[in-house]
């Protein structure tokens, strides 16, 4: 059964106990099974409160982040290289920590518009960088999950297949991909068949419309998504994910436009979505049911 999870954002953007109370009390409430955080600095939070919370309300949890520039695994510059490994081997340790699984979020290169395209150089080292952050994961039981996002966000991955591409050249078994439906619906050629091809090599799923705000309310065909979902057999964590100027991260919303007010309600948004998600994967399903009945004519 396919679980529905939320990001942090559409709650809270803060780090405090208070906010980070706040926002597993409201997930839990509304039936969220897991809680996306965007990293969340150790030093400033206390994990083992944290994990605790979470454990007492029956909540999983991922982490999702974006390689600062002083962190791209695909720089030209060894150092950079090594601090952005050092910034992958703190993040699995959190997801660790707050007992999750999934790292994901923009690992192989920094967060950012880049002003030139990857070199071969940068590819090979981001790979190099990669595999051997997976091989540490792997002893903690986390997955690298490797989002794929449009051409203004990044310079390294922007398709699935390039996801895959990458992936077969780590080597790796728990480096997979995450699929986020903003990104592929501006960079995919066709976003469903791209979901078919990529197959169980997806290892998270953001689901976020065009604009960013309400699902359904937008230019993205769901109902092949969720199709193309279903198809493949996906029965893990499919996770909303909105942002607005009404709740502010400066640094990711810098980075990502967000420059207006696509929502103010919160918990009507939160509630439209889970119930959107339910029902466009159990349509898909009966859907699916349908087409592998033959209906045979009785004697």
């Amino acid at each position: 059964m396919t679980k529905i999870g939320v990001h942090s954002f559409v709650w809270s953007a803060g780090s405090s106990r208070e906010a980070l109370d706040a926002v597993l009390t409201r997930s839990h409430e509304l039936g969220f099974d897991l809680v996306e955080f965007s990293y969340i600095d150790p030093k400033q939070v206390e994990v083992s409160w944290l994990a605790g919370r979470l454990r007492e309300l029956n909540l999983g949890v991922a982490i999702s982040m974006g390689l600062p520039p002083e962190g791209d695994v695909s720089s030209e510059d060894p150092a950079v290289v090594t601090n952005g490994e050092a910034i992958l081997d703190a993040a699995v340790a959190l997801t660790r920590d707050l007992g999750g699984t999934k790292l994901a979020g923009i690992l192989s290169s920094s967060h950012g518009k880049q002003e030139q395209a990857v070199t071969k150089r940068g590819w090979d080292t981001s790979v190099a960088a990669v595999s051997r952050a997976a091989n540490r994961a792997k002893q903690a039981g986390v997955t690298l999950n490797l989002e794929i996002v449009n051409r203004f966000e990044s310079n390294m991955l922007n398709t699935a297949a390039q996801g895959l591409a990458f992936i077969e050249a780590t080597g790796a078994s728990n480096v997979l991909l995450h699929l986020d439906t903003f990104h592929m619906n501006i960079e995919e050629a066709d976003v469903g068949l791209a979901i078919r091809h990529a197959g169980d090599k997806i290892g998270y799923v953001h689901i976020g419309e065009s604009h960013r705000g309400y699902l359904g309310t937008g230019s993205i065909d769901f109902p092949k998504i969720f199709d193309a979902l279903v198809a493949i057999g996906w029965d893990d964590v499919v996770t909303f994910e909105s942002f607005s100027s009404a709740i502010v991260d400066r640094d990711l919303s810098l980075k990502t436009a967000i420059w207006r007010d696509l929502w103010s309600d919160n918990v009507a948004l939160a509630e439209h979505a889970r119930r959107f998600i339910t029902l466009g994967m159990e349509t898909a399903r009966l859907k699916a049911d349908l087409v592998r009945q033959a209906h045979l004519p009785s004697s």
